[in-house]
């Protein structure tokens, strides 16, 4: 992992209000990084506005929701405030809430592989295993020890992105590590296991069930793909799917290399999630329709039916499966 820039720290230091934003439609590492960098920053003093311009979908993220707004409030002296933004480095990705940002200097804290030039201030690490890791490292260089609801914050987020620790491979040490510390500063694994995979609905079964279902086996059953409809969102309701689940599911059948998950947003317009195993990058597949991520997980928005996306991602997958 890489040191946190003494930029990011002087940055923090010379600014007394901040805009903490995170990407559209959020996941665990996303909210409990914004969330612990804001209690962070309110005990150094500073203002602190956490903004998402959602949607919050993820059944385990609903009870946070109501600490964000979706639009930037005003504030009396511009020239003291700024933006972190967190688990992206950029700002096509924030939806929403950037339209009604005010022109403030920018740093990013990002954990993705990007194409992007980074500023003098961001902290981009694509070897960190989740951006609380990173948020937990600036803690730890501007001597502050976070408080048991930020570990807890910190742990929710590692978690989340390391699939509970199984997406590690034997370069992990140095994560378990920070883990253990989280812990030991009163994180409980018990609970955030619960808070992750506890509480479903009955509805979100019903949902897996049907996904499953309409698994498609593609170059030899290496690559497997399914999707959602807007018809399965009035049925089953918007927090029904349980995406990490799913994936763990389908990637786990026999000769599966690679997976791919639409769900249907609106008429012309679909969200898609991947997942792989060595050595198929599946960043570099979604960076080509405007998406990103990492080499085994990653994630694009584009236009298009169920269908015809389907049909342009499946063939963007060729070069990885030669026959």
């Amino acid at each position: 992992m890489k040191k946190v820039p003494r930029q990011l720290i002087e940055f923090i230091e010379r600014h007394e209000c901040f805009y903490i934003l995170g990407h559209r439609e959020p996941d665990g590492d996303c909210v409990g990084s914004q969330l612990a960098l804001a209690s962070f920053l309110k005990s150094e003093g500073k203002r602190v506005h956490l903004l998402s311009s959602g949607p919050f979908t993820r059944s385990e993220l609903l009870q946070y929701e109501h600490k964000f707004r979706n639009t930037a409030p005003p504030e009396p002296d511009y020239e003291r405030a700024a933006a972190l933004v967190l688990d992206c480095s950029s700002m096509s990705r924030i939806g929403s809430v950037s339209e009604t940002m005010p022109e403030v200097p920018i740093a990013f804290i990002d954990h993705h592989a990007s194409t992007e030039k980074p500023g003098g201030a961001d902290f981009l690490d694509d070897t960190a295993a989740a951006v609380t890791v990173m948020i937990y490292q600036l803690m730890k260089a501007m001597n502050h020890t976070p408080t048991r609801d930020e570990a807890n914050w910190l742990f929710f987020g590692l978690c989340t992105d390391t699939g509970f620790f199984r997406h590690l491979d034997e370069s992990g040490a140095d994560t378990l590590e920070v883990a253990a510390q989280l812990v030991r500063l009163g994180a409980s694994p018990k609970k955030t296991y619960y808070e992750m995979n506890g509480g479903k609905s009955l509805f979100s079964r019903k949902l897996l069930g049907e996904i499953l279902m309409r698994v498609e086996p593609h170059y030899d059953g290496r690559l497997l793909v399914s999707y959602t409809t807007l018809d399965d969102q009035q049925k089953y309701g918007m927090a029904s799917r349980d995406s990490d689940l799913l994936y763990q599911l389908i990637m786990c059948i026999s000769g599966c290399e690679a997976c791919f998950l639409i769900k249907q947003e609106a008429e012309n317009q679909c969200t898609v999630g991947f997942r792989s195993k060595e050595p198929i990058n599946v960043a570099e597949i979604a960076a080509k329709f405007g998406g990103g991520g990492h080499k085994l997980a990653a994630g694009l928005s584009m236009q298009g039916t169920v269908d015809s996306v389907m049909d342009s991602l499946v063939a963007a997958f060729a070069p990885a499966f030669p026959e």
